[in-house]
């Protein structure tokens, strides 16, 4: 009998349970296109997916049948048209707070602190979403408040990826993140994590905030994750991914 291939590609490698390969396939092929790509070659395609330039190739021919990707003048390849309508179609499915929300319930369940969901206006932040710890020492914030930009995790955050300057945002840039103490409030510790939507734009910042002699090792983590899973519902890629 012949030896299996020892070549595994993605598809291979992150294979849906009872799916078909083919399609396996073909979804790592799409999910290969990155932000900022215009348009790729066939070989940094089989690159990216570690699958044979030929069958890329028949894969290509399919999509390209499906309007799912389009060939350039210059022979590359680029998403096509269909992705637009179905990222349109996706989009209109839900609102912000049917993504949002949810995530953050579950994580104030598993860690027992607030969180909130701050975007920028101007040169504020206000508390778009907020889900209190059920314990009776918290900082005491509402949906809906305005907070100073530069002062407090989640300011500090919108203001590093806003462009701001220094040590600190440089930080936030490298790290993904930023846990800070009594910036705001004396006491309070503040761990906060950038959002991201499809076109990579800058959603919001997603905070947790406690009291310090309640912060765990594990509430970074629990954060980060959030952040990242609430990015890939909206279409993007979290950062460092």
């Amino acid at each position: 009998m012949p030896k299996k291939s020892s070549h595994v590609s993605v598809a291979d490698e992150k294979a849906a349970p009872g799916g078909a390969a083919a399609v396996d396939r073909a979804v790592s092929l799409l999910a290969a296109f990155r932000a900022g790509d215009k348009a790729l070659t066939v070989t940094e395609l089989a690159e990216r997916t570690r699958l044979y330039k030929s069958t890329v190739l028949r894969l290509l021919a399919s999509l390209a049948q499906g309007r799912l990707v389009r060939r350039t003048l210059d022979g590359h390849w680029a998403p096509g048209p269909e992705v637009a309508r179905l990222a349109a179609l996706y989009s209109a499915s839900f609102s912000l707070d049917d993504v949002v929300l949810p995530e953050m319930r579950a994580l104030v369940e598993r860690t027992r602190e607030s969180v909130a969901f701050h975007v920028r206006q101007g040169e504020q932040r206000i508390v778009l979403y907020r889900v209190d710890s059920p314990q009776l020492l918290r900082d005491h914030v509402r949906a809906g408040d305005v907070l100073p930009l530069d002062r407090g995790a989640g300011g500090r955050v919108l203001m590093a990826y806003g462009g701001a300057r220094g040590r600190l945002y440089d930080q936030v840039r490298r790290d993904g993140y930023l846990m800070i103490t009594s910036d705001r409030i004396p006491g309070l510790v503040g761990i906060s994590a950038p959002v991201w939507n499809a076109a990579h734009e800058l959603v919001g910042a997603l905070t947790l905030t406690a009291p310090e002699q309640r912060v765990q090792p594990s509430f970074v983590d629990e954060l980060r994750q959030s952040a990242d899973r609430i990015t890939r519902q909206l279409g993007g890629r979290p950062e460092g991914s």
